[in-house]
């Protein structure tokens, strides 16, 4: 999944494309029990990571050792499509690593389940007000805490210049104000359709398997909803519904994007744009390193269009500790670390992620890659809004993203009716949260 990848406003801008994962293997059983300050502890940590992810985790857990005598975390970096069932198995076995990552759309599977460490009473009122509202929010399950918003990301629109240029595309907007409407959207990628070979596409979307639910971007725009304010009554087939899917449909329909690069294809976005398949693709913050890397062009970035409104998708992860660790006290210190602000800043600096921290909010981080795209990003992290995060976070959102990957790929490649569709996804939402 392309996680994962926001901010509520400006001071809540720090409100999930293929992952370039690293596939090493192997998880690590609970560490051992807490013990006396100064004498052999360890902790295992279990997550996914892109290169730079995984050489800021190292950073900061070599802090966290030198800082704690006698404490090791040892780190296990595996890929994404296997990271929740080697987790769910070893849950079950009781042999779950200390620590892990997850992201929000998935978090509120193992909270509501008690099988995440209690944080609430390692963190007080004054603490956990340092952070965006709905993001530590979204931590939490009936009243209490179980775990640390650590990230976000969002999606923004890469442009490869000299596609563009060649389409006679040469205003491209800098300001969130000037964003492209959906007709300016179209139009643009249908100049693109007429100037590029068969083999190139206008743009590639971010939606391939674990980032499935990026398509509510749309619904979003279209000033729709997935749920009511109850949180489970579906919302979707509406007239906004009708709209986004409509549109959407229309990528296929048009031959804008490949046929290939549908919610259940096994390629993502940023692989595609990388290889000049697609002269814009839309790609989360934390792929711009690799996208510096692997492109061979000249590239830069936009904001994702706007309909009724602005919209961009929920990214990033938090941090937990296993309801079963052997040691709570020392898993609680290690996540406290990980989000103080200048652990957050490092971490955040070097992946081009966005900070969770209000005092982060507004400070101007140091990039270390691409910082002329940043502001892009920032920007468009503010176009989430309230209800976007509670939609997003919702406990059942790891099952309704298995009902919008089925109904969206027949809509999309199968020739279901937009109509059959809404009805589809309204009738597996019911059927999940009844």
């Amino acid at each position: 999944m392309h996680h994962s990848k926001k901010l509520l406003g400006t001071a809540s801008i720090i409100a999930a494309g293929g992952l370039l994962l690293s596939s090493c293997a192997g998880f690590g059983g609970g560490g051992g029990d807490d013990s006396g300050e100064g004498e052999p502890q360890n902790l295992t940590f279990t997550t996914w990571a892109s290169e730079t992810e995984q050489a800021a985790f190292e950073q900061l857990i070599a802090q966290f050792e030198d800082e704690n005598e006698g404490v090791t975390v040892d780190l296990n970096v595996v890929p994404y499509d296997q990271m929740f069932s080697n987790i769910d198995a070893q849950l079950a076995s009781g042999d779950a690593p200390d620590i892990f990552r997850v992201d929000y759309g998935n978090l509120g599977v193992y909270s509501s389940q008690e099988q995440l460490l209690d944080i609430t009473d390692y963190f007080t009122q004054e603490e956990a007000d340092a952070f965006v509202p709905a993001l530590w929010e979204a931590v939490s399950y009936d009243g209490a805490q179980y775990g640390v918003p650590h990230q976000t990301d969002v999606s923004a629109l890469l442009l490869n210049t000299a596609l563009l240029e060649a389409a006679g595309i040469t205003d491209i907007p800098t300001t969130l104000e000037d964003a492209w409407t959906w007709d300016e959207f179209a139009d643009v990628a249908e100049k693109l359709r007429a100037s590029l070979p068969p083999e190139q596409y206008p743009f590639v979307y971010n939606w391939q398997l674990g980032g499935t639910p990026r398509w509510l971007s749309w619904l979003f725009q279209a000033d729709g909803a997935l749920l009511e304010d109850d949180g489970v009554t579906p919302a979707i087939d509406s007239a906004a519904g009708e709209k986004a899917l409509d549109f959407t449909k229309s990528f296929f329909e048009k031959n804008w994007v490949p046929p290939t690069s549908s919610v259940k294809s096994s390629g993502y976005a940023d692989s595609v744009f990388a290889e000049q398949t697609a002269a814009m693709a839309f790609v989360g913050s934390f792929l711009v390193p690799d996208m510096e890397y692997f492109n061979e062009f000249d590239w830069t970035a936009t904001f994702m269009p706007v309909d009724e409104r602005g919209a961009t998708d929920l990214g990033g992860n938090a941090l937990v500790a296993t309801a079963g660790t052997d040691s709570p006290d020392l898993a609680a210190k290690f996540l406290k670390f990980m989000v103080q602000e200048d652990s957050m800043e490092t971490f955040c600096a070097q992946t081009m992620e966005l900070p969770t921290l209000l005092s982060l909010a507004d400070k101007d981080i140091a990039y270390t890659t691409r910082p002329d795209l940043m502001p892009i990003f920032v920007q468009q992290a503010t176009t989430i809004e309230p209800s976007d995060v509670k939609q997003l976070t919702s406990p059942y959102m790891a099952e309704i993203a298995v009902v919008l990957q089925d109904q969206l790929e027949l809509a999309f490649v199968g020739g279901q009716s937009t109509a059959d569709t809404l009805a589809n996804i309204s009738a597996g939402i019911t059927e999940i949260t009844k």
